[in-house]
């Protein structure tokens, strides 16, 4: 699941071409609608070429709402920039693609919209000057098509490319820590209070509790959408409605962060790496008022620069913000930076500590904190080579990630206290908290793949999996045996499955099983033969009888319903305890059948131990 937004200069045709794209206007006030321009987010969706669903998040492009814009484009994983071919460049594709490049949207492409309007000569210059403002940005080799909203032109070709372009995009990472950066809040009616965000870094189910910070306030799961379709479970990357228990709509605000309790501790200081545009048109001062926007975010705040007292356009360097409200984020998180008046973009950067104490200036210690920071602490470093490594002991790990003795115990302080190292065997494996939930999601996704195609089979043969995922047996084992704790996966026998699953027969399967277990139960003891089985139902849907334990296998040619094969085989023990002995010829004439079922019974107990034979008799087996 991949979310793309939109950016571009005001009346440029953003809203017009998401709507020809999806089918649907992400103009949703009525003001909006009246002044016929986007003034807040829009959403909606559409389907790739390939089946596949994307979001996608509409921006307003007008400068006084650059506020709102940056609510909605910190979570994308593409981006779709808007010039119209007819007036080209404006202030805010600029300062739209500024942002882009602050908050490294690595992926985009650029549409030319209102093709229809203009010439082929004057459309090949517009596109000239759109390639020379995108160069040296993170959409310097963004493709660029003509299209109209109007006529339709291109269109096709833009869903092809996005679906190539997010094709190359990977997965959203899982570390087990869910944050949905609210953007949008909403009451309906026999629901209650919703609100909407992109899920990041971890899964939300049906039934969680969670917390909604910074306010503090905890409730519970009570529904998921994505794209009006229900969720049982949904995970990162998800543009998502959460419909929440016991909270109003006026107790949570846009900015706030959704999470599982004790996950997040909000911050009010930060340390930050800090890119200051090269077209603005002052330097910033130490102590400056700064608009600090993050996630769904906006706040306050006041920049502390390290290094010096004036930072000039263009130049990079080490901040601590004093925010005057608190935040919730997390290291590597992108960030911009706003002036409060007059109103403009200067520059962005990304997280090093989210929970920063006040730190002196211009102190080489200091400096060199951040530098390492920058880097990643010896707990990331050593969570890194797991990665690499997957599943493996300790000392692998340790020499993989190149740390001595000191910066080990260090790590390993930092990575347990965080809770971001598993221990599978205690003597040996461990395996990362993004490597346990990428491992568990790809067993969640080969079991759900294998029941779609075989429905009224128990599991999936526990080597077949152990194959497709490429394991070694004893990771495998080690792996499989914390995942059989958590009971989302089940053991069947010699077959994995999730646990949801249940064995469903096709109706014109369940009318032949029907059929044949009727004949079972009208002569128990003198059975359809397992030819005669499988002649009248497919042989998984046989299997399946005997896999749920409907029906026994007491040898290649006889079946019996498990009820009665139980039945018999506690007759048979009684007969023994009290009389000591039994013949194939005197279980037959119990149970009115032939010698072959009986024959075929009494082999069967004895293979399982129940019974020995002594000469053409049959004993109870001695334990």
């Amino acid at each position: 699941m991949y979310v793309i937004g939109t950016a571009g200069h005001v009346d440029h045709g953003k809203s017009a071409l998401v709507a020809a794209l999806t089918g649907i206007h992400p103009d949703r006030l009525k003001e909006e609608r009246e002044r016929e321009m986007t003034i807040d987010l829009g959403f909606a969706w559409l389907t790739l070429p390939n089946g596949e669903p994307v979001g996608v998040i509409d921006v307003p492009g007008h400068r006084d709402f650059i506020e709102n814009m940056l609510a909605g484009v910190g979570g994308i994983d593409a981006a779709l920039l808007v010039v119209a071919a007819d007036e080209g460049v404006m202030p805010q594709t600029r300062e739209h693609l500024a942002i882009l490049d602050l908050l490294q949207i690595q992926s985009g492409l650029i549409a030319l919209t209102k093709a229809d309007l203009v010439e082929a000569d004057w459309l090949e210059l517009v596109g000239g000057e759109v390639r020379a403002a995108v160069h040296g940005t993170a959409l310097t080799d963004a493709p660029m098509l003509s299209v109209s909203a109007r006529t339709g032109l291109g269109l096709d070709q833009l869903k092809h490319q996005l679906q190539a372009l997010l094709a190359e995009r990977p997965q959203r990472r899982d570390v087990g820590r869910p944050r949905l950066p609210i953007d949008r809040v909403f009451s309906l009616a026999g629901f209650g209070t919703v609100v909407t965000g992109t899920l990041s870094d971890g899964t939300l189910a049906l039934g969680d509790d969670i917390e909604i910070l910074p306010a503090g306030l905890t409730a519970r799961v009570r529904g998921l959408q994505t794209h009006k379709t229900k969720l049982e479970r949904a995970t990162p990357g998800r543009r998502l409605a959460v419909n929440v228990t016991g909270l109003e709509v006026n107790q949570i605000q846009r900015g706030m962060v959704l999470t599982h309790p004790n996950t997040f501790t909000p911050t009010t200081f930060i340390d930050a790496r800090f890119r200051h545009l090269p077209d603005v048109d002052l330097p910033l001062k130490h102590n400056a008022e700064v608009k600090f926007f993050v996630g769904a975010a906006e706040v306050v705040g006041q920049v502390r620069l390290l290094e010096t007292d004036s930072l000039a356009p263009g130049a990079s360097g080490w901040i601590q913000l004093a925010l005057a409200e608190p935040v919730v984020v997390a290291k590597g998180d992108r960030f911009i930076l706003r002036r409060p008046s007059p109103g403009a973009t200067i520059g962005g950067g990304v997280i090093v500590d989210p929970h920063a104490t006040r730190q002196r200036r211009r102190a080489p210690a200091v400096l060199a904190r951040l530098e390492t920071l920058a880097r990643g602490t010896p707990g990331e470093i050593l969570l890194q080579a797991l990665d690499a490594l997957g599943p493996a002991s300790l000392k692998d790990a340790i020499a993989k990630a190149g740390l001595d003795s000191t910066a080990a115990a260090e790590a390993l302080a930092e990575v347990r206290a965080s809770n971001d190292l598993i221990q599978l065997e205690s003597d040996s494996l461990v395996i990362s908290r993004i490597g346990w939930n990428t491992f568990e999601r790809e067993l969640r996704e080969l079991l759900g793949t294998y029941h779609a195609a075989h429905p009224v089979r128990a599991g999936m043969p526990r080597e077949e999996v152990k194959s497709r995922l490429r394991l070694a047996p004893k990771v495998f084992a080690a792996l499989m045996a914390r995942t059989l704790e958590s009971n989302v996966v089940i053991a069947n026998g010699p077959t994995l499955a999730l646990a949801t699953h249940r064995v469903t027969f096709s109706p014109a399967q369940q009318s032949k099983i029907d059929s044949l277990l009727s004949d079972f139960h009208r002569a128990p003891h003198n059975t359809p033969s397992m030819k005669d089985c499988a002649a009248r139902v497919d042989d998984e849907a046989l299997m399946a009888l005997m896999e749920q334990g409907t029906l026994t296998q007491v040898s290649p040619e006889v079946l019996l319903l498990s009820e009665t094969y139980g039945v018999m085989v506690e007759r048979i023990k009684s007969h023994l305890r009290a009389n000591g002995k039994i013949t194939v010829a005197e279980v037959r004439d119990v149970f009115t059948t032939s010698r072959k079922y009986a024959l075929a019974l009494m082999e069967h107990l004895d293979a399982l131990g129940v019974t020995k034979r002594v000469g053409d008799e049959r004993v109870l087996k001695e334990k």
